[in-house]
């Protein structure tokens, strides 16, 4: 279980090797993804309320979120009421799955293995003729493997460059004139993406789905890959200065409070650059890839 049961194999090879910067589409075919996660699986996982309420989100374009009290009951989920909400409009995401359905649980581990890179998968469930999430970027590769029904999704270049977590997130640099000037343009690219095919969409692509087909609804499952940047590498690397007492010091409150904090900052970075400097960088390269391929980051 791997990436293959989400692209073809050229795809995979062009992923790896070049990790493309433009959204794609692939037609995958039937792979044990679809035979095993479709449409009625993820229903029984509504009715029977085996995903927990915080990993559920419930949405319908143009307003917000729901919160979770309209889809529990006594703190739990409430199948009723998911069933409910879903019949008025709004698209429901059951969120990492990997840690609800062992098989995809495997699938996320093997695309660890492979790439180095953390990742996380949502189930988007829409009803037909309508929309959950509007415009907005995301700050990681997402693959979207379609599994039923057609989704239409409108794409922009990025409005920021290179989002990441906590920096240039959508949300974080929110402008209300976006929206307006993106459908007075048109999209750039737009698709119907289709069972047994997948797009590759880069981070930081504005994009818009919706379900333009009143009599069909949509499901497909986000494949979220977070890419590992040099940010990530200096954060390893200055990780193990935990070790050393000087960097475990107590900065006295009158020190950051007074004129000296400069000082104690300028001490702070000539200490940094003598710990780097004496770095194993082969050691801390053998720990870095051991942390690419366990560390979990799961999103929330």
């Amino acid at each position: 279980m791997s990436l293959s049961l989400l692209l073809p194999e050229d795809g995979v090879a062009d992923l790896l090797a070049h990790w493309p910067q433009e959204p794609r589409v692939y037609e995958r075919g039937a792979t044990e993804l679809d035979s095993t996660i479709t449409s009625v699986v993820l229903d029984d996982y509504i009715d029977s309320g085996c995903v927990p309420a915080g990993e559920i989100a419930v949405v319908k374009a143009p307003g917000p979120s729901l919160s979770r009290e309209a889809f529990m009951t006594y703190g739990r989920t409430d199948p009723a009421k998911l069933r409910k909400l879903y019949a008025g409009g709004h698209t429901i995401r059951l969120g990492n799955m990997q840690r609800v359905i062992p098989f995809l649980a495997g699938v996320s581990r093997d695309i660890q293995r492979e790439t180095g890179y953390s990742n996380y998968i949502h189930a988007f469930m829409t009803p037909p003729g309508n929309q959950g999430l509007r415009h907005h970027w995301d700050q990681q590769m997402a693959v979207i493997a379609q599994i039923s029904g057609v989704k239409r999704w409108q794409l922009w270049r990025p409005a920021v460059e290179a989002p990441m977590r906590e920096y240039n997130e959508s949300w974080r640099v929110w402008r209300e004139d976006f929206i307006p000037g993106w459908d007075a343009a048109g999209p750039e690219v737009e698709v119907d993406l289709r069972p047994g095919q997948s797009l590759l969409l880069p981070r930081g692509w504005v994009h818009n789905p919706y379900v333009a087909d009143p009599g069909t609804p949509s499901v497909h499952l986000t494949f979220a890959i977070r890419e590992r940047t040099p940010l990530w590498l200096a954060e390893k690397l200055i990780a193990g200065a935990i070790e050393e007492p000087a960097f475990r010091r107590v900065v006295p409150p009158g020190d950051i409070g007074g004129a000296v904090l400069a000082e104690r900052v300028r001490e702070t970075r000539d200490a940094l650059v003598r710990y780097l400097a004496g770095l194993d960088t082969d050691g801390v390269a053998v720990a870095v890839r051991r942390a690419a391929m366990t560390e979990l980051e799961y999103s929330t």
